[in-house]
């Protein structure tokens, strides 16, 4: 097995890795693409940084080093975007991101030197395209998942457009975001170093808020305003790129515009769709079949092959087609919509409209409470010996059968714990 004889520090990050909700499968290919990324020596300080967000002097203490040698790895870890680092309160705090969206897309959001990005975009292909684990892993487990569609809002039938909630718009994420950068699409890059991609734009890919202040500040994205902003999606959607984010209602940390033969996620909902690893917006394309000529330009547009022609069964016309939805499989993008020049095409409201998590603390306990890594979320901080030791203890809690889950509590007698229980009761009584 790759990870046997993985050198200590690998194996540790990988470890520390998969105790977020979005972890990465060990496979000799994660070893090499780490070990381009990181020194041994950093994979394993790394390996002992807390999951949330961490002051210098927890790094420190993790560390058991000077604040001033604290500072400067972390300073040097950041430039590279393997963390990302953020000022509140007048004080920096660090935060390592997951695999993705994270340090794996931040390493090809700018064309650099210092890391060769040809042999790193190999190596993700291999990992992610051909493979299958840590793709099924981030997209189809859980019912909470990374990322949602954004609706197409030049597809919306204007009778609709007033009754399209702001956090179904990517121009609302725009307009509203403190912070807004854009870089290279990380997808398309990728896929240009194995001869794969399309001709969609590369710059286009946004980041919001915290995230586009780290990224911009390292040079991994180049800062823009508003207006710029919106440029950008108005050209993904003339180009009929879907518009993919982050799974949260308020402070949306990113926005991909994505294309269907290079995109992760899309990539994804064409190999899991059944999962439904992408959460889908409020929307559903509904054909007039009347109106239907069976061109097949919906088709051909469609990013994630929800849209097939089917015989029409018109005794009038022998051998005619028509457009049909696969539903299972539709994002409700609307990308389609304006490829039909007969009209035959309309956006209409589903009738069971998802509700994304509020913002991204949330959506991570959803995501952990379902994936079993509450645990590792609670008590995250490695360095101290409690946090080891209740760690191991709730996770142990939270894997026992409802009857023993019950005799623990009256055991422990814990409030704290009674709340942990409870939310993530609630959370598989929702599963069941």
């Amino acid at each position: 097995m790759a990870h046997a004889t993985a050198r200590s520090g690998y194996r540790d990050l990988v470890e520390r890795l998969n105790r977020f909700p979005q972890g990465a499968p060990p496979s000799d290919l994660l070893y090499r693409i780490l070990a381009l990324l990181f020194s041994e020596r950093e994979a394993g300080l790394v390996a002992l940084l807390p999951v949330k967000p961490f002051t210098l002097t927890t790094a420190a203490r993790a560390w058991k080093t000077t604040p001033d040698d604290a500072r400067r790895l972390l300073d040097e870890l950041a430039a590279r975007a393997l963390l990302l680092d953020a000022e509140r309160d007048g004080e920096t705090r660090w935060v390592l991101p997951p695999p993705m969206a994270g340090f794996f897309e931040f390493s090809m959001m700018r064309v650099r030197n210092d890391v060769d990005q040809k042999a790193l975009a190999r190596l993700f292909y291999e990992y992610l395209n051909v493979e299958e684990d840590f793709v099924r892993e981030l997209f189809a487990r859980g019912e909470t998942q990374l990322g949602r569609a954004f609706v197409n809002e030049d597809a919306v039938p204007d009778d609709d457009v007033l009754h399209v909630l702001d956090w179904e718009r990517a121009s609302e994420v725009a307009r509203t975001a403190r912070a807004a950068a854009v870089g290279v699409c990380y997808c398309r890059h990728k896929m240009a170093h194995v001869g794969r991609a399309c001709d969609a734009p590369l710059e286009i890919c946004l980041t919001f808020g915290t995230t586009a202040d780290s990224l911009s500040r390292h040079g991994f994205a180049r800062r823009i305003d508003v207006a710029e902003a919106l440029d950008l999606l108005a050209e993904a959607r003339s180009r009929g790129l879907v518009q993919f984010g982050e799974n949260v209602r308020e402070s949306v940390a990113f926005v991909c515009n994505c294309c269907g033969c290079c995109c992760e996620a899309l990539l994804a909902q064409k190999r899991f769709g059944a999962f439904r690893p992408i959460h889908t917006t409020g929307f559903t394309p509904r054909v007039d079949a009347e109106k239907c000529n069976g061109c097949g330009a919906c088709a051909k547009a469609c990013p994630v092959e929800a849209m097939v022609l089917r015989p029409a069964d018109d005794p009038r016309v022998p051998g005619r087609r028509a457009a049909s939805l696969v539903e299972e499989a539709c994002l409700g993008c609307g990308v389609c919509v304006p490829s039909c020049r007969r009209d035959a095409l309309r956006l209409v409201r589903r009738e069971e409209r998802v509700i994304p998590p509020r913002d991204t603390a949330r959506r991570v306990v959803r995501m952990a409470l379902e994936r079993g890594n509450l645990a590792d979320l609670v008590f995250d901080d490695r360095a101290l010996a409690s946090h080891r030791i209740l760690g191991t203890l709730l996770g142990a809690i939270l894997r026992l059968p409802a009857v023993e889950r019950a005799l623990a509590r009256e055991q422990v007698k814990s409030v704290y714990l009674e709340r942990i229980l409870e939310a993530w009761e609630r959370r598989a009584g929702q599963r069941e």
